[in-house]
């Protein structure tokens, strides 16, 4: 498995609200055997979560996802799964269904199993904690030109910057205003007409309830300028072509269907292929019966385009349960090139140079450009 097939949702007509473009992604029939519940956290700010016993990960973490894989029907129809009493997440009340908020406490792991079958995870986080963790240890060869900081302690710590979806100017207008179709999964966002991040869960239940969690994600510097900065895309009029011809309802329906199938063709051919035309190297990080979560990483290639790091659920067919994609900035597909050709050259200098096409001094230059000062020595 090396790239993300999206095989089973269909791209709806996209929606515009100035410079943010939402293009629903529905679903003929949920995914069975599992669903997602949204885990709530006290407050808006910094959360913990101890990787290791001496290992910590400090990031905004503004909830947690439960995925409940019990496979438990409710007379609704498959994949529809009951009501569970998960710690922190969704009740049955009535027709109006609440969270719990937690206490600020550190969370252990990205990935916890819970009691039953359901496994707690941070969304985004696991994606951003692979990227963090890129060739973490450093440098594995002691060659001469890397400090005694970096042989001892890797890229110990790393921070990268994000910004909340609340600052992305008309995100949250558009979230508020559009209308969720029928059988709705999923949504990508464009901002500017450059893919944001993608967004699919099991079943059109989760999607309702999780809708309005976009404006708490994390977004890339490069959405946040485009949002600042970009000017109102187009909203297409939609027409019927050959409307004279239409002699009754059944035509008219015919008609709509034929521009509904151009949408996701277009949307398809000129909008996502550079989430679904990307080749990805994938870590399993659990397994749930017959599904997995993965976190995935893009090449890395300094002249492809928007490149995404994200997680995924998939079935034992490979077929997307859940996805969530945080798109890059040059700057940090940068870092992850120059990560991936140092570690790959065996962290020898002139042998990754000679791999980039440049000097030796402009590899060094490069590197202290990118944030990598800590790594190499001050005489060089």
């Amino acid at each position: 498995m090396n790239r993300l097939e999206l095989t089973g949702l269909t791209a709806g007509p996209a929606q515009v609200w100035g410079g943010v473009r939402l293009v629903p992604l529905i679903r003929e029939a949920p995914v069975a055997g599992l669903r997602l519940h949204r885990e709530v956290y006290e407050g808006l700010g910094a959360g913990i979560v101890e990787l290791g016993p001496r290992e910590r990960y400090l990031s905004y973490i503004p909830h947690g996802l439960v995925a409940d894989w019990s496979g438990e029907e409710d007379g609704r129809g498959p994949g529809a799964g009951r009501q569970s009493a998960a710690y922190g997440t969704q009740f049955g009340g009535g027709d109006a269904p609440r969270t719990i908020p937690l206490p600020p406490v550190p969370h252990h792991r990205m990935a916890k199993r819970r009691p039953g079958d359901r496994l707690r995870f941070l969304p985004l986080h696991l994606a951003l904690e692979g990227y963090l963790a890129l060739h973490f240890g450093g440098p594995s060869t002691a060659w001469e030109e890397w400090s005694r900081t970096a042989l001892r302690d890797g890229l110990s710590p790393r921070a990268e910057d994000a910004y909340l979806g609340l600052s992305v100017r008309g995100l949250a207008d558009a979230l508020r205003i559009f209308e969720i179709h029928p059988g709705q999964c999923g949504v990508m966002v464009y901002v500017s007409d450059a893919l944001a991040a993608a967004f699919v869960v099991p079943h059109p239940d989760d999607y309702r309830l999780l809708h309005a969690s976009l404006v708490e994600d994390l977004y890339g510097e490069l959405v946040h300028q485009y949002a600042l900065y970009g000017a109102p895309v187009a909203d297409t009029p939609v027409r019927i072509g050959g409307a004279e011809h239409i002699r009754d309802l059944g035509e008219l329906r015919s008609a709509a269907r034929a521009q509904e199938r151009a949408w996701a063709e277009a949307h398809d051919t000129l909008f996502a292929r550079e989430l679904l035309d990307t080749s990805y190297a994938f870590d399993r990080v659990y397994r749930m019966k017959s599904f997995t979560l993965w976190r995935f990483l893009p090449p890395f290639v300094r002249d492809g385009g928007g490149q995404h790091i994200g997680e995924t659920i998939t079935d034992h067919k490979g077929q997307v349960a859940y996805l969530k994609t945080f798109r890059l900035s040059d700057a940090q597909i940068r870092r992850g090139h120059l990560l991936r050709t140092v570690a790959g050259a065996g962290w020898e200098l002139d042998r990754a140079a000679t791999a980039l096409g440049s000097s030796r001094e402009e590899l060094v230059r490069r590197m202290r450009a990118a944030g990598f000062s800590a790594l190499l020595k001050s005489s060089l």
